[in-house]
């Protein structure tokens, strides 16, 4: 299951407390102040993995705390710092505290989301000339809590953009070795699929997005919840069905245009091209041309299925990349 969305709860460590204690030793009528100090608690640490691309194992688990440092004691002894929880999340992630942004992940770090409290200092730390039986120590520092959500944006080149069945995961099989679900009905693709192809000496990642339809910018169908993938991407290619004729190419084009920009006038303002496909069942071979001279755009025409026209739209991607 993909899940990009997602709240986590996660609390730090207390530092443990700082002890008062005196040495008593056989024959030693006055022993010193031999109280230790506290451990420190532990941290959460949110870091970001190549390996990781979904956040669907938060599904199951949401609150995330850490132990307590212990507490400092006689002779000098310091008390164990705790462990910190590191919480694995995907590239691509954003973290935000309400409305504010704690941290985006656009390559692999770690980014502690709240800090163990200090340990506290026993009574052997404030002996001084002046004050050599000191009876006082400290508490460890509190711990942090925060409520966290999380939301992943995915990393990708070049994005595939189009209504439903326009054959968009038929091309990205086509261009890699992603298998995507494949079928001859509407929203067949419920969550993005990514593909890696090597084209020349270049590589890159391509991003199926879920079908757009028109009003996915107010949020209809699936648009909404997808169109935040194509955020990152370089390129975008808008996948259209030729099959349908040249005034549904074009209001689908329209349509497509339209949804991008209502959500974002960054996402209308990427480079893009006009990608015809199922031109096997399209019998006006110059239908591109026609288009082309109509929005004033690069257009392919192509068969996803049976894999013609395929090089020159890998030609252009990798000229736009160079």
């Amino acid at each position: 299951m993909f899940i990009d969305r997602t709240k986590i709860y996660v609390e730090s460590g207390a530092g443990g407390d700082g002890v008062v204690s005196f040495r008593r030793e056989k024959f030693v009528p006055k022993g010193g102040p031999d109280g230790g100090n506290g451990g420190k608690g532990g941290d959460v640490v949110i870091c970001s993995r190549k390996n990781v691309n979904t956040l669907y194992h938060f599904k199951f688990k949401h609150f995330f705390k850490v132990k307590n440092g212990e507490n400092g004691g006689s002779n000098n002894k310091t008390g164990a710092n705790s462990r910190d929880v590191i919480i694995d999340v995907p590239l691509g992630t954003v973290v935000k505290e309400g409305d504010n942004l704690l941290h985006d992940f656009l390559k692999e770090e770690c980014v502690v989301a709240v800090r163990g409290g200090k340990g506290g200092r026993g009574n052997a730390t404030f002996k001084s000339a002046t004050n050599r039986t000191p009876r006082i120590s400290e508490k460890g520092g509190e711990r942090e809590q925060k409520e966290l959500s999380l939301e992943l944006k995915l990393i990708a080149d070049v994005g595939l953009v189009g209504l439903p069945n326009a054959g968009k995961s038929t091309f990205l099989s086509a261009i890699s070795r992603a298998k995507p679900n494949i079928a001859p009905y509407p929203f067949t693709t419920l969550s993005p699929y990514l593909g890696y192809v090597t084209y020349k000496e270049d590589d890159f990642i391509v991003a199926d997005i879920p079908g757009i339809i028109e009003g996915a910018s107010k949020g209809k169908g699936l648009g909404l919840e997808f169109l935040k993938h194509i955020e990152r991407t370089t390129l975008l290619l808008l996948i259209i069905d030729a099959s349908n004729g040249f005034e549904e190419i074009k209001k689908t084009y329209n349509i497509l245009i339209t949804e991008m920009k209502n959500y974002s006038e960054k996402l209308s303002q990427k480079k893009s091209c006009v990608v015809l496909n199922k031109m096997d069942l399209v019998e006006e071979k110059n239908i591109g041309d026609r288009i082309k001279r109509e929005i004033q755009c690069d257009v392919f025409s192509i068969s996803a299925l049976k894999k013609r026209g395929i090089e020159q739209v890998l030609e252009w991607i990798y000229s736009q990349r160079k």
